[in-house]
């Protein structure tokens, strides 16, 4: 177990005694440290790579408006970069990718940092790589860091032994494993796990359809907040905690907001692709709004009206106290 004290001490100095993947402590909330003044770019911080569902925005055969005017102005599939401190020199920050998506050649773009572009060039552009689950706008980004392309050096991806076992076992993400480009720590769910001497991480199994491994959510916890990272579930009703406990108890959560409504989807019946509705959400956490809490929509599908910054549901959102996620959104930990 590691104290509070220790952690926060391990960090100020580098955190070089703590090693990935060790240590889980249960801490106090960051949010004691909310008072502390946020400076953009300044780490430890999360910046939004994407805030679509899998099929992103444009999405394959859609030409609505909406579709039309995203292939001047495309959005990307949902993820979170995490940059964290300097230990050394200029090039010593560290750089973590959540979930990786079918946009992330373009979405390493977005993190505007020319130490991790070095790096990139370097062919180790991330110092871990955490993955919720295997549906296609998760993982289908991993084929960009092999060896057709980036060619990526020895990396930690950290996920479930359900998720390991699924790229350990089928091609192309066997290639991966077995040339030793992706690394498997041993990462325990529900626990807080200290990476790197630099922050926490703990996942959460979460229901949602698992054709090909489990799902989790993750939360991210460094000096000055805690992060809820939970783009798919099925309902909040479906898991066994209360998303109105869970929330309570971070200071950002990026939520499942897929859909507005279920009839979206025309042809498709919402029962066969189950997320909640955003204003379901919004009831049930609308006494957790205000002061510094952020409650912020993501993975929203292309059929989403809040996808339309001006449009009533968007509106809606943002008058009751709720955001709509937008890359390159920086939210500081």
């Amino acid at each position: 177990m590691v104290s509070r004290r220790a952690f926060l001490k391990a960090v100020a100095a580098g955190g070089g005694a703590m090693a990935a993947g060790t240590g889980s402590a249960a801490l106090p909330r960051a949010r004691a440290f909310a008072a502390l003044p946020d400076a953009l770019q300044t780490p430890p911080y999360a910046i939004v790579l994407g805030s679509v569902q899998d099929g992103g925005l444009p999405q394959a055969g859609c030409y609505t408006d909406r579709c039309n005017r995203a292939r001047v102005n495309p959005r990307y599939v949902t993820s979170l970069g995490l940059v964290m401190p300097a230990r050394g020199g200029p090039d010593s920050r560290r750089y973590y990718l959540v979930d990786a998506t079918p946009d992330l050649r373009v979405q390493m773009d977005l993190i505007d940092d020319p130490a991790f572009r070095r790096r990139a060039q370097a062919r180790r552009p991330f110092d871990g790589i955490f993955l919720t689950h295997a549906h296609m706008g998760h993982y289908l980004g991993l084929a960009y860091l092999g060896r057709e392309s980036m060619g990526m050096l020895p990396t930690p991806v950290y996920c479930t032994a359900a998720m390991r076992g699924f790229l350990s076992t089928n091609g192309p993400w066997r290639l991966l494993v077995d040339e030793g480009r992706i690394l498997f720590p041993d990462i325990a769910p529900n626990v807080w796990t200290t990476i790197d001497g630099a922050f926490q991480a703990r996942m959460t199994l979460v229901p949602h359809r698992h054709e090909y491994s489990d799902t989790v959510a993750w939360e991210f916890r460094a000096i000055r907040r805690t992060l809820l990272y939970l783009p798919d579930i099925d309902a909040w009703n479906r898991w066994d905690r209360r998303i109105e406990d869970v929330v309570r108890e971070v200071d950002v959560a990026l939520l499942d907001g897929a859909f507005f409504r279920p009839d979206e989807v025309p042809g498709r019946p919402v029962e066969t692709i189950p997320h909640p509705m955003i204003p379901d959400t919004m009831t049930r956490l609308a006494h957790l709004t205000g002061g510094d809490r952020r409650i912020v929509f993501t993975h929203l599908n292309n059929t989403n009206p809040v996808l339309d910054e001006g449009s009533s549901e968007a509106i809606q959102v943002r008058n009751r106290g709720f955001e709509i996620a937008r890359e390159g959104t920086i939210y500081a930990l």
